[in-house]
C-alpha cells in the first residue's frame, strides 16, 4: 500500500463512507473512489464491503489495520518534527517537568524568569521521565526537569541540585519528640507504606533501599505520581517515601516530614539536546531553577 492508499483507507474507516472521507480530506468523491479501487487492485482483495449503506472493513482490512496505524503514527511524528524544525529560535521557550517538579518547582521559577524576559513566551508541560526524553528528541520542548538521568547519547544532563528522599506521614504517626530527627531505616518495618509504581524511575532505588527492612513495609496501595502519594498520606492512608519537593507542598497541619537515615540521595537534572546549542536565555532559567530548588531543600 502507498501512503495515499493508507490515507484514504483510514479516512473511510473513520467516516464510514466514500463521500464523508472525501469531505474529511478536502478532495472529490471520485478521487477517493479511484484511489480505493487502485489500492484494492494492487492488494488483490477488497478492503470494504457495503452493508446497510455503509462501508464495512473486510477481514483482510482489519488484519492490515494495526500495521497501518503504526505507519500513520510514524508519519505524524515526522510532521511534528518538521513543524518543530520550522519554529524560529528565540520566539518561545518550551519547558517540561515531571509532575512532582511541575507543581512544586516550576511556578515560582517561571514567574521570576518571565519578569527578566517579559518578551519571550513560555510554554509549560508535565509528563513522566520517558515522555520528556521523547519530547526533547522530537524537539517538542527545549529543556526538561527530572530526577533521573536518561543516559541517552542525544541528550545532555546538567545537575541543578542534590537532595534526599524523605518520609511523609500523617501528623501524630510519630511522637512529637522525634519530629525534626532523621527516621531510622528500621522504623519502616511493618509500616503502612504507600508504594510507588514499578514504572517510576526511583522505585527500583527505593526497593533496594528497603530490602534490609524486616519485616518489610506493608504496601497495599501503589501510585504512579508522588503528588498522589502525598494526597494519600494527607488522607491518613499511610506514610510515603517521596521526593522532598512534593513533600514540602503537603499540609503541615495534617502531615510531617522526616529525612531518612541512612540518607537516600536524589539529583535534580535539566535535560537538553546534545546536538544543538540551547537558547541563550536558558542559562538564566537554569540558574533560577537551581537556586529555587536549593531554597526548598534547605527548608528540610
Amino acid at each position: 500500500m502507498r501512503l495515499r492508499h493508507i490515507e484514504i483507507f483510514q479516512a473511510i474507516r473513520q467516516t464510514g463512507s466514500v463521500s464523508a472521507a472525501a469531505q474529511l480530506l478536502h478532495v472529490s468523491q471520485p478521487a477517493v473512489s479511484k484511489v480505493l479501487q487502485h489500492a484494492e487492485l494492487q492488494l488483490g482483495f477488497p478492503l470494504f464491503l457495503r452493508v446497510r449503506g455503509k462501508l464495512q472493513p473486510t477481514p483482510e482490512a482489519l488484519a492490515l489495520e494495526q500495521e497501518v496505524d503504526k505507519v500513520t503514527e510514524s508519519l505524524q511524528g515526522v510532521r511534528r518534527l518538521a513543524q518543530n524544525l520550522r519554529r524560529a529560535p528565540g520566539q518561545s521557550l518550551r519547558v517540561g517537568a515531571t509532575p512532582a517538579l511541575a507543581l512544586s518547582l516550576l511556578p515560582p521559577a517561571i514567574r521570576e524568569w518571565t519578569q527578566r524576559y517579559p518578551d519571550i513566551a513560555c510554554e509549560l508541560s508535565s509528563a513522566h521521565s520517558r515522555e520528556l526524553v521523547q519530547n526533547l528528541l522530537m524537539r517538542e520542548m527545549d529543556v526538561a526537569l527530572t530526577l533521573k538521568s536518561p543516559d541517552h547519547p542525544g541528550l545532555n544532563a546538567q545537575v541543578l541540585a542534590h537532595g534526599v528522599l524523605v518520609a511523609l506521614a500523617p501528623r501524630g504517626y510519630w511522637p512529637e519528640a522525634e519530629l525534626g530527627k532523621p527516621l531510622p531505616l528500621m522504623a519502616l518495618a511493618d509500616a503502612p507504606l504507600i508504594g510507588l509504581s514499578s514504572a517510576d524511575p526511583l522505585a527500583a532505588k527505593l526497593d533496594s533501599y528497603l530490602e534490609a527492612v524486616d519485616p518489610p513495609p506493608r504496601v497495599s496501595i501503589s501510585v504512579q505520581t508522588y503528588s498522589l502519594a502525598r494526597a494519600m498520606v494527607e488522607s491518613g492512608a499511610g506514610l510515603a517515601v517521596i521526593d522532598p519537593f512534593t513533600a514540602l507542598g503537603a499540609s503541615t497541619a495534617t502531615t510531617c516530614i522526616r529525612p531518612l537515615a541512612p540518607a537516600l540521595p536524589i539529583t535534580l537534572y535539566a535535560l537538553t539536546r546534545a546536538d544543538e546549542a540551547p537558547p541563550h536565555m536558558l542559562a538564566s532559567l537554569l540558574d533560577i531553577f537551581g537556586t529555587r530548588a536549593q531554597e526548598q531543600l534547605d527548608r528540610l
